[in-house]
């Protein structure tokens, strides 16, 4: 709940630092004292609209700080936490205005966005009346409240897994539909292309390979020229190996003359007329190599041609044909094996869908008997309030199946229709500023123990309204209380008589030298403050004995 609120050059307020209490909490005072002034500096700190009229003439900045004591479960908790951001005992929101209108917010002095700010106040506090409203009056939520009411939480949630587990299925069956026509629609080219790799054959590095062959076959007159002469010195009439074979022949003519001498010599020329053949032999068998073939060159350079054109056809290099072989070819598999894929992928999305809308409709059939009671409940509570001739219907129609969601496959609104014979609109569009609170009181008694809000607001709940209907409000507003903070802003003696805690907002005037300041002060009145207060407004600027004892009876009996 929240339990303090400060406020810092906030139009005609200075300073004010409130603490408040669990129950309900009353606001009186007179006309113009600057009530609103106070919603609109709560509203500042739940993400409200900030501009500088709201600073305090005179002043750089207005700001505005409020505390909260939340259990550890609550929502606000959870989204603070998934931001990344510190939470200790107590949160607290703080936004600062500045007189040239810009705005800064805070979460436990962690600066934060807007829009965050306005999403921890939606789910803080709740304000019901002519100004800035939301929870109820947004549609958007009716669906989720009514779930609540029927306690139909785990129902809607097997709905929304039955949905994710439908839409997935069908995410897969739709991406693989798509890949699949998109393969069809080139499945022509596809083949002719993968016809025309398959014959060429690419292989990763043959580019390489073939320029470094290239490269020999075009010195391929100069390399058999010096081969050619090489064999000539190696094995012609006056060549290396001739003479070293007379030499060796001379020499074993003598060997065993020489007394061993010789030994090394010959085992030398052995040596050397082997490596001699071996050179030649190596010789003999490059000059039958067909990179020195002419004809070759001229293959190898056609080969080379293919390959460089088929690689600019496709827009890759020369190494990536290959593997783009292979993906041309799995697309054509695609086409040709997964069509039994996509038929099993349909077969489970229907079934899938089946599933959802099976678990829908049952939620949907709770829905409506939950509406009715839930209708029938605020009607009860619309005639002590002075409504009625209103009439309040939970409306449940059928979404489109392309709306179909998460949240099921209905449309929920609540609907009134003020006036017999109208027909029923949503409740901001068609009540006045006090009817717009009164329903929403209907609402939130019948609604008492849905929803998560700790804080609830109501502001002129009893505008043209006083006797045993205020009274009736009063009731309402305290049963209320026993679960929920509320605070109420009220010009009725009734309601007040009601409050647990009983807040005073009034204006003082300062004179300083010749000038005069009025600010706006809230005080919590004490029992016979209260009393004092109470019997001001049931009989106006002079407090008679009579409207004292009247107000000791409200507070007695409660109205």
């Amino acid at each position: 709940m929240l339990v303090a609120l400060s406020i810092r050059d906030v139009v005609l307020i200075e300073r004010l630092s409130l603490s408040l209490n669990a129950g309900l909490c009353v606001l009186t005072g007179e006309t113009g004292a600057g009530k609103s002034i106070l919603l609109d500096a709560l509203g500042l700190a739940l993400g409200g609209r900030g501009d500088s009229t709201l600073v305090r003439h005179g002043s750089d900045q207005a700001s505005v700080t409020a505390e909260f004591d939340l259990p550890e479960d609550h929502p606000a908790v959870a989204i603070v936490r998934e931001q990344g951001l510190e939470i200790e005992d107590t949160l607290v929101l703080r936004r600062v205005v500045t007189s040239d209108g810009r705005s800064r917010a805070y979460v436990n002095d962690q600066a934060i966005g807007v829009t965050l700010l306005r999403r921890l106040g939606e789910a803080l506090v709740e304000v019901h009346g002519q100004f800035d409203t939301h929870g109820l009056l947004n549609p958007q939520t009716h669906r989720s409240v009514l779930d609540a009411y029927a306690g139909l939480g785990t129902m809607a949630a097997q709905v929304a897994a039955a949905h994710r587990a439908w839409r997935q299925i069908e995410d897969a069956r739709e991406e693989a539909a798509e890949e699949i026509g998109r393969a069809r629609a080139e499945e022509d080219y596809l083949r002719h292309a993968v016809a025309e790799l398959d014959s060429l054959e690419p292989r990763v590095g043959e580019e390489e390979e073939l320029a470094q062959t290239r490269s020999v076959m075009m010195h391929r007159e100069k390399v058999v020229e010096a081969m050619n002469g090489a064999f000539a010195e190696l094995s012609g009439e006056r060549g290396a190996e001739r003479g070293l074979n007379s030499a060796h022949r001379a020499l074993m003519r003598i060997v065993d003359k020489a007394g061993g001498r010789l030994e090394p010599v010959i085992g030398a020329l052995d040596r050397a007329l082997a490596e001699v053949a071996d050179a030649v032999a190596t010789l003999q068998a490059l000059s039958s190599d067909e990179d020195l073939d002419p004809r070759a060159l001229e293959k190898l350079e056609e080969r080379l041609y293919a390959l460089r054109g088929a690689a600019r056809k496709h827009n890759v290099e020369v190494d990536k044909l290959a593997p783009l072989r292979e993906e041309m070819a799995r697309r054509l598999n695609l086409i040709e094996d997964q069509g039994d894929a996509l038929e099993r992928l349909a077969r489970e999305a229907a079934q899938a869908r089946d599933g959802y809308l099976e678990a829908a409709k049952r939620l949907s059939e709770f829905r409506r008997a939950a509406a009715g009671k839930l209708d029938a409940a605020v009607a009860r509570e619309l005639p002590p309030l002075k409504l009625d001739r209103a009439r309040f219907t939970t409306s449940i129609e059928p979404l489109d199946e392309r709306s179909w969601g998460v949240d099921g496959i209905d449309r929920v609104a609540f609907l009134v229709a003020t006036n017999p014979g109208s027909p029923p609109g949503q409740i901001n569009k068609i009540a006045s500023g006090g009817e717009l609170a009164r329903f929403m009181l209907a609402l939130k008694v019948v609604l008492a123990q849905v929803g998560t809000v700790p804080t609830l607001v109501f502001d002129e709940v009893d505008t043209g309204i006083g006797g045993a209907v205020a009274a009736a409000v009063g009731e309402r507003l305290a049963k209320l209380g026993r679960d929920r903070q509320v605070l109420v802003v009220t010009h009725s003696p009734q309601v007040a008589a009601r409050g647990a805690h009983h807040l005073k907002v009034q204006k003082r005037i300062q004179k300083i030298d010749t000038e005069e300041t009025v600010t706006t002060e809230v005080v919590e009145l004490s029992d016979k403050q209260r009393r004092e207060e109470i019997a001001r407004m049931l009989s106006g600027a002079k407090v008679t004995e009579e409207a004292r004892a009247a107000a000791e009876s409200l507070i007695a009996g409660h109205g």
